[in-house]
């Protein structure tokens, strides 16, 4: 099962990154939690985020489209990071979550969402679509 790991933001991470030796053991604890996840043949990618003042959003409203410079207001539903990791189940992701240090300086939240996968579609989508998709998949497979 792949599952999506997102690392939530906060205020303090929406500011961006000051060089502190706090920070410096964050990173030596980050980077030895994401070891363990490929020793272990869990980490299939995963990347930290920039704050929402360098991103943007285009919102969509039927042909129309709309592009949103951030920053974004609420930190917490923003996403920090992420980590895209294979596991048996929701609860070997749960607990792996639970090992991992902490990714912030004070509260901080991650949250764990399963991918779709092809099978959950083989009743609603058209064979034509699921075409599409085998041949992007195979595509990507092959870069």
């Amino acid at each position: 099962m792949r599952v999506m790991v997102f690392v939530k933001a906060t205020e303090d991470s929406e500011q961006g990154m000051q060089p502190s030796p706090e920070l410096n053991q964050m990173f030596i604890d980050m980077g030895k939690f994401n070891e363990e996840l490929v020793n272990a043949g869990v980490l299939v990618a995963g990347d930290g985020l920039k704050p929402s003042s360098f991103g943007k959003r285009v919102a969509f409203d039927g042909s129309r489209r709309t592009v949103i410079d951030g920053p974004f207001a609420e930190a917490r539903e923003l996403v920090a990071g992420y980590w895209i990791w294979e596991v048996k189940d929701m609860d070997e992701a749960v607990e792996w979550v639970k090992r991992c240090p902490n990714p912030m300086f004070g509260p901080s939240e991650i949250e764990i969402r399963p991918f779709y996968e092809m099978e959950d579609f083989v009743d609603v989508i058209p064979a034509e679509a699921a075409e599409i998709h085998d041949g992007v998949g195979e595509k990507l497979a092959n870069r």
